[in-house]
């Protein structure tokens, strides 16, 4: 879809991206928004973001790819923090005679086991990778929006989410609008936004997709303590 969008508009020069996100994985946001840069210097393509609803964390990392960031006076923005989590059942299953079986290689293969006690030291590795990635995310947010932002880091950078209203004032965002107005003050009054969506599989893939989605509920334990931008 994005690869279309930038092949649309090597033309115009300028590009639009509708956000609507409330995040998600950090790998993704920051590969997306990595890909994202390098097509628009590649091909000096002016890009645009309009957040709707919501782009939070995850959805905020992808809207700094662009070069001005718009949204309007309700959409919920920021939320510039990494989350991760799970659940404890070592005394549930304790206290219903179940055993757990399993067999690792490596002292750490198995962090954060909730069938298992927690441990310090587990806790300790853990906020150690949410910190480096949370450094991560707000280098990004320096170097994309740059003086734009305010002095005041503590309020940007401590994952809370807010209003456009004060997320402008914070140098989040550039101003307000929709997509067909930005697109109509980057084009004229004439241009109207074309607006791209991903096109459903067909077929065989559709089939592979499918088995994909039931596959992941084998590997939901393991991502459990996968880093998330939310």
């Amino acid at each position: 879809m994005l690869e279309r969008g930038f092949a649309m508009a090597k033309k115009s020069r300028k590009l639009v991206l509708s956000i609507e996100s409330p995040g998600g994985s950090a790998s993704q946001s920051d590969l997306i928004g990595q890909m994202i840069r390098r097509k628009a210097e590649k091909d000096k393509i002016e890009l645009t973001a309009v957040i709707g609803d919501v782009g939070a964390s995850g959805g905020y990392w992808l809207a700094c790819a662009a070069d001005k960031i718009f949204a309007s006076r309700l959409s919920i923005v920021g939320s510039i923090g990494v989350v991760t989590g799970g659940f404890g059942l070592d005394e549930f299953i304790a206290r219903h005679g179940i055993e757990r079986r399993t067999m690792t290689a490596g002292v750490h293969k198995r962090r954060n086991d909730m069938f298992a006690p927690r441990k310090p030291e587990d806790e300790a590795f853990t906020q150690a990778l949410l910190d480096e990635v949370h450094e991560m995310f707000k280098g990004w947010v320096r170097e994309r929006r740059g003086t734009r932002l305010t002095q005041d880091e503590a309020r940007i950078f401590e994952g809370d989410f807010m209003l456009g209203e004060r997320a402008r004032t914070l140098g989040l965002i550039d101003g307000f609008g929709d997509v067909e107005q930005i697109v109509k003050e980057l084009g004229g009054e004439k241009a109207k936004a074309v607006w791209l969506r991903p096109r459903p599989p067909r077929g065989l893939l559709r089939l592979i997709l499918r088995n994909a989605a039931e596959a992941t509920l084998d590997v939901a334990e393991e991502r459990a303590a996968t880093p998330i931008l939310r």
